[in-house]
């Protein structure tokens, strides 16, 4: 499974990695195509833009298609299909006009005043989230070929394998991660796989058009007099052992969060990972890693032993510190469940550095008798029907002396796996960072 449509776009990416260099323009499928997206233009260095399709139904049957419109006048008709059932100029001329009106708002919606790529004499890059049918994708497709563009590469992350041989026929190449002989759906392909709303297509072309080079981009990449972006696994070296990590750097990152994951997680976490996306496209660095090495792990009572992974998470934010790109970075920390009382815990030493904590349905009582010595603004995120875990974040944010906010997310269960809880916990993240760590930026050092 992919974690979400950022891990596919990354992945899908590499299968595409030959691209880069060429005379390259990567289209979004608005609107689960283009995080995906974004993230093979980052990987590319190329530009993103949007391909804007619009079926054109039949008059009596809207479902079935006897048609495509894009943009620039661009029509791509079946004639045997039309005739067939008889549709007559003026038919076709209502619907076309009708699907037109739609077709140019979104575009409009979605690009703002930016003018749309070019595709003349280019390789069209055309990316979705997943294939299901293969119809919106193929009409994408012969859009891009009518468009003037010179190669036509049709990239998503997973489709059926029964459908590669025939979408060959309207693309160049297709390029796909996951080809499963049976599919039922693309969203069972995904851990997470929340709509895409308007808004985040809109911000996301906003953003790409600004930097060039993603907030997830390859490690030295950069923009002109910007500091440069790093994306790379990475080996915490303390003492005898090291720990695995992933480290995110948009260029010019306003500061650093560090992810202390709960018991039984990992880096891998899908769910930190998703966070992590939200915090990148603010401008926000992250690295998410172990606490504990494989053997460590093994042992169920490390897992729980507050004072070790606290201790874990003063050592990576000291290293994190003394690398070169993180010398200026002021540093927060995310914890979930055990992880947050581990960073309650840590924040409690008079020299621990934090600038900002978030916790997602932490588990603060575990660091209760340290909670009055915390200093770091601390923001607790607890879902609604979490009712035992809301109760011990009431408690504990009664102890705690610093700057601090409770946020209930409704509907939300402990893990946070009801539609939109998570990404709602995310927003609420983002904005206590970008708040904390940049005015701590802004103001020299971090305290401590």
């Amino acid at each position: 499974m992919f974690a979400n449509r950022v891990d596919a776009g990354r992945q899908l990416a590499r299968k595409l990695a030959d691209l880069r260099g060429q005379n390259v323009v990567v289209l979004g499928l608005p609107r689960g195509g283009v995080p995906v997206a974004y993230q093979v233009a980052a990987a590319l260095r190329a530009p993103l833009d949007v391909i804007i399709v619009r079926k054109l139904g039949l008059p009596e049957q809207p479902e079935l298609g006897m048609g495509a419109i894009g943009e620039d006048g661009v029509r791509v008709l079946n004639p045997r299909v039309i005739s067939l059932a008889g549709v007559s100029t003026d038919e076709l001329a209502e619907v076309e006009e009708s699907e037109r009106v739609v077709l140019s708002g979104r575009a409009r919606w979605l690009r703002g005043d930016r003018p749309a790529e070019g595709f003349a004499g280019r390789t069209a890059v055309i990316v979705d989230d997943g294939i299901a049918t293969g119809s919106t994708v193929r009409a994408a497709c012969e859009v891009a070929r009518a468009r003037g563009a010179a190669r036509v590469v049709l990239a998503v992350p997973v489709a059926p394998a029964d459908l590669i041989e025939p979408l060959r026929r309207v693309a160049d190449a297709v390029v796909c991660v996951r080809t499963p002989s049976r599919l039922s759906s693309i969203s069972q392909w995904y851990a997470d796989f929340t709509p895409t709303s308007d808004d985040e297509v809109h911000e996301l072309l906003v953003r790409a058009a600004a930097h060039r080079v993603s907030p997830t981009a390859p490690a030295g990449t950069r923009r002109a007099g910007g500091l440069p972006g790093r994306d790379e696994e990475v080996a915490i070296p303390l003492g005898d052992w090291s720990l695995a990590g992933h480290l995110t750097l948009p260029p010019d990152a306003t500061g650093l969060v560090l992810f202390a994951h709960g018991s039984g997680s990992s880096r891998h976490s899908s769910r930190n990972r998703y966070v992590a996306l939200i915090l990148n496209q603010a401008g926000l660095g992250t690295l998410l890693f172990d606490l504990l090495t494989p053997g460590e792990a093994a042992d169920r009572a490390n897992v729980f032993d507050i004072e070790l992974l606290a201790e874990r998470l003063t050592g990576v934010s000291a290293w994190a510190h003394d690398q070169p790109w993180g010398h200026d970075l002021s540093i927060g920390w995310f914890g979930a469940s055990t992880g947050a009382g581990a960073a309650l815990w840590a924040a409690a030493e008079p020299h621990a550095g934090v600038a900002a904590i978030v916790s997602r349905g932490g588990r603060p009582d575990l660091a209760a008798r340290r909670l009055p010595a915390v200093t770091a603004p601390t923001l607790l995120i607890v879902g609604g029907l979490d009712t035992q875990v809301l109760a011990l974040n009431r408690a504990a944010q009664a102890e705690l002396r610093c700057p601090s906010e409770l946020v209930v997310v409704p509907g939300a269960t402990h893990l946070f796996e009801e539609p939109g809880t998570l990404t709602a916990a995310a927003r609420h993240a983002e904005s206590w960072f970008t708040t904390h760590l940049r005015h701590v930026a802004r103001a020299g050092r971090t305290p401590g």
